[in-house]
């Protein structure tokens, strides 16, 4: 063998030796990146399921599919390109942005909150704002299109917190990064959606064919615990959106200078703690949660008469004169 190819194998070799670092450095900061964006990936996967609620078991998966499919389009083709782009040259816009989103959050769960106390004035709210579909085909798309576009602001949310998380590199390691970030986590979060939805099926399935009693109670259990299990989730999911978009109100109002709320919250949070007897940290949560939670919702009733009598006539008359497609 040559000195010439023995040189050329070394130098290959070597560059394996750091590609393969260079890919373990990418999925150990794109795991960490994730860590960050923990808390907004519990909200995605708690407030997904309630879109699957109420139709049949056939096409429970494939709506979780659809939504799946949404989810990483979202994040891939709008939100990894955004979020670099943003950083890099518009920084300043990406707290707007993110708040904006924050605020349909928060009325979005509002609105959820609304139809729960006052179901005959949010159902004419909702016949304003977004005319009912004709049939069962339509109902799915709408749901399918809502989840989406839920998701594109949980995902936004996630994006932008894995980008802050990762150490300045370059443009291509950070996209590499973000990529992980967005298939992992698509991955994990209706992959546990799906679970979830078909977990009724899986308890009839043991109650029915498991050779031992123990395992065909548990199938029954299951059975019987899912419906209230799918209705805690929904409340979860709605409550997610308005801690949630309330926590990046307030985050976003920081940056701008406008701290005293977020100043208030965690003071509030600090004092509650020390008087906590157990567990002081999740106590420390759960009140900055409430007290997000609390801000969703007044901001998100303030816009719900702002969606209707404003914005909806705006929508329709936009779609009034918007040419037909031939």
């Amino acid at each position: 063998m040559s000195v010439g190819l023995l040189a050329l194998l070394d130098d290959v070799a070597a560059l394996a030796k750091v590609a393969a670092a260079s890919l373990d450095d990418i999925a150990g900061q794109a795991v960490k990146a994730g860590a960050k964006a923990a808390g907004a990936v519990i909200d995605d996967a708690a407030v997904t399921p309630r879109y699957v609620h109420g139709f049949s078991a056939d096409r429970e998966i494939p709506i979780v599919g659809k939504i799946a499919l949404g989810s990483i389009r979202n994040k891939l083709i709008f939100l990894l390109p955004a979020a670099l782009l943003l950083s890099v040259f518009l920084p300043g816009l990406i707290s707007p942005l993110l708040m904006l989103g924050g605020a349909y959050l928060c009325y979005e769960g509002a609105e959820k909150l609304y139809g729960m106390l006052a179901p005959h004035k949010a159902h004419g709210h909702e016949a304003v704002v977004e005319p009912g579909p004709s049939n069962a085909a339509a109902l799915e798309e709408e749901k399918v299109a809502g989840a989406i576009k839920t998701d594109f602001i949980l995902s936004a949310e996630i994006m932008t917190i894995a980008l802050s998380a990762i150490p300045e590199s370059n443009i291509i390691n950070e996209a590499l990064v973000l990529f992980v970030v967005a298939v992992g986590i698509t991955a994990v979060v209706y992959g546990g959606v799906a679970l979830i939805v078909k977990a009724d099926d899986f308890g009839v399935f043991l109650a029915s064919n498991a050779r031992t009693g123990l395992v065909r109670a548990l199938g029954r259990f299951i059975v019987k615990a899912m419906p209230g299990f799918m209705q805690t989730l929904s409340v979860v999911g709605t409550a997610a959106m308005l801690w949630v978009g309330g926590g990046i109100i307030v985050h976003g109002l920081a940056g701008m200078g406008f701290d005293w709320s977020e100043h208030m919250i965690l003071a509030a949070a600090h004092a509650v703690e020390s008087i906590a007897p157990v567990l002081p940290g999740a106590v420390h949560w759960l009140t900055e949660a409430f007290l997000y939670g609390v801000l969703g919702v007044v901001l998100g009733f303030v816009l719900i008469p702002v969606a209707e009598h404003l914005i909806a006539p705006l929508l329709a008359l936009f779609r009034k004169n918007k040419p037909a497609v031939h």
